[in-house]
């Protein structure tokens, strides 16, 4: 062994100790969400109150890596691809266990996954759709493919591919799968670091330390580190902000972008701005005429280009996300894998825009109306900002205020000229976002009516290409095309605002939206 090796070594042995001893075991962190979750069960669901929980109770055979742009492994130590792409072999960890003491077989991997890719059961079954059947020997699963599926590996890191005890569930009563899943979800056996220990429906949850997790910590002992999480259910911004600055919570959710900086000075707290994938932007009709028979000045292409062009986004980033926020250059966030870096967006040009309304025969401008959620102080901002920005150009922006329900109604509907909007991502994948935004068998590309076959061609090709540098010109192709067509504004990407005390540590936001607590502890 060379000098140079040893001494790499030897930094590397002191680091690890260092971070062991630094470590502190046990107590319970008090969390504050704004909302509590409804319904603990992987398969049967599709709302981030319960999907950023259920990753700490359920473990999948691959994990999201924390940047949200690949996975690792998880309950499988590794996977292996066929060469012709139609097969892929998972080696499950050796001596692995679910939250009671039982061993994870290779039967109950088969049974989740078949469970999970029933094309009824949930929203999410269609992730999983590739799969053909699936052999369980030994401590190997094998899923034969009907094709070849690049997206399979980031599907398999997904909520609802979570492995669950077969024995348990279907010992719970119920007549049917969704019976069963309500029951079970009431107490949740599963393999994450964490299990269920009481539940106050709306008022505050509390998970306990699994103590059959698989991974190990820094000093070398099994995770978690906590021996508890307190969920506080705290709806009101400003109560669990007053909450965490005396001391009754150690951390908080959801921070409002506007205290943001107020929580930077204060010494007692870490305010944290977690990279995250979402995306925030106005989604504009672009069919020729309204549900009301009115013609659409937004179905002319040049009329949307003119639109992203009068907008400001630096300055709009600096008035609502008091900013934290940064444009956005494509429909994906930039923490989205296969996101094209060489996208320029729609600078601020309203040279460009005036040209582009006057080619579209609107050189006196017209009138649009806006769906906005009412009470929402960001919606009201954003639109006030934008009326004096278009209105530059002549176009005169009518703001519609409706309750969310109401608004999505509309929506959903087609009723509606534009209307504010936000994703974020729920896989480490760009298909997800691409299938609600630009294909418009699924849902009218968000309900936009934007379709463009040369797009949805390229997409159907990425859907098998295995190569990953084929199929990131693939997707360069989909987001140029989707961003010349521009059917939707492009407005800026946000982070995940989280507010701690100083003593806590280790805790991460992943840009999927995940919450990890797996390695989070108290400092002394």
């Amino acid at each position: 062994m060379n000098r140079f090796v040893r001494m790499t070594l030897a930094v590397g042995a002191t680091l690890a100790l260092t971070q062991a001893l630094a470590v502190t075991r046990g107590g319970t962190l008090v969390y504050g969400r704004y909302a509590d979750s409804l319904f603990l069960d992987p398969v049967l669901n599709d709302a981030n109150l319960d999907i950023w929980i259920l990753t700490n109770l359920y473990d999948t055979l691959l994990q999201p890596s924390s940047n949200g742009k690949g996975v690792q492994p998880g309950l499988a130590t590794n996977y292996t691809v066929s060469s012709d792409g139609r097969s892929l072999k998972l080696t499950l960890r050796p001596g692995i266990k679910f939250a009671d003491g039982s061993a994870i077989t290779a039967q109950d991997v088969k049974w989740s996954l078949d469970r999970a890719r029933k094309p009824d059961n949930g929203d999410w079954s269609g992730s999983l759709a590739s799969i053909d059947s699936i052999t369980a020997s030994g401590g190997t699963v094998t899923l034969a493919l009907k094709r070849p599926d690049p997206t399979l590996p980031a599907a398999l890191a997904t909520f609802n591919a979570a492995i669950m005890p077969q024995k348990l569930f279907e010992a719970a009563p119920g007549k049917n799968d969704a019976e069963k899943a309500k029951a079970f979800a009431e107490k949740p056996i599963g393999s994450g670091p964490f299990v269920l220990s009481d539940w106050k429906r709306g008022s505050s949850m509390t998970l306990k330390r699994n103590p059959y997790y698989w991974k190990k910590g820094a000093d070398g002992k099994a995770l978690p580190y906590l021996d508890a999480i307190r969920f506080e259910i705290i709806p009101d911004d400003n109560t669990r902000i007053l909450k965490l600055q005396s001391g009754e919570i150690q951390g908080a959710e959801f921070i409002p972008l506007a205290r943001v900086n107020e929580l930077k000075a204060n010494p007692k707290l870490n305010m944290q701005l977690f990279p995250s994938t979402k995306v925030n932007n106005i989604l504009m009709n672009n069919r020729p005429k309204l549900n009301n028979g009115s013609a659409n000045p937004l179905s002319d292409v040049r009329v949307r280009q003119a639109l992203n062009y009068a907008t400001n986004k630096d300055a709009l980033i600096q008035i609502v996300t008091y900013g934290t926020g940064k444009p956005m250059k494509s429909y994906m966030s930039s923490t989205t894998p296969l996101y094209d870096t060489t996208q320029k967006g729609y600078p601020y040009d309203l040279a460009k825009a005036k040209q582009l309304l006057a080619a579209a025969g609107f050189a006196n401008g017209f009138e649009v109306s806006c769906l906005a959620t009412s009470g929402s102080a960001d919606d009201l901002a954003l639109l006030t900002a934008l009326q004096q920005m278009w209105g530059a150009v002549g176009v005169r922006l009518k703001i519609e205020q409706l309750d969310a329900a109401s608004k999505t109604a509309r929506y959903r509907a087609n009723d509606f000229q534009m209307r504010t909007a936000a994703w974020t991502n729920d896989i480490n994948d760009p298909s997800q976002i691409t299938t609600y935004y630009a294909i418009y068998d699924n849902v009218e590309s968000v309900h936009t009516g934007f379709k463009n076959a040369e797009l949805e061609k390229i997409f159907a090709q990425s859907q098998q290409e295995t190569s990953r540098v084929k199929r990131a010109a693939q997707y360069r192709q989909i987001q140029s095309i989707y961003m010349n067509a521009a059917p939707i504004v492009f407005l800026y990407e946000t982070p995940y605002p989280v507010a701690l005390q100083k003593n806590v540590k280790g805790f991460v936001q992943i840009p999927l939206g995940n919450n990890i607590f797996t390695e989070t502890y108290l400092d002394k």
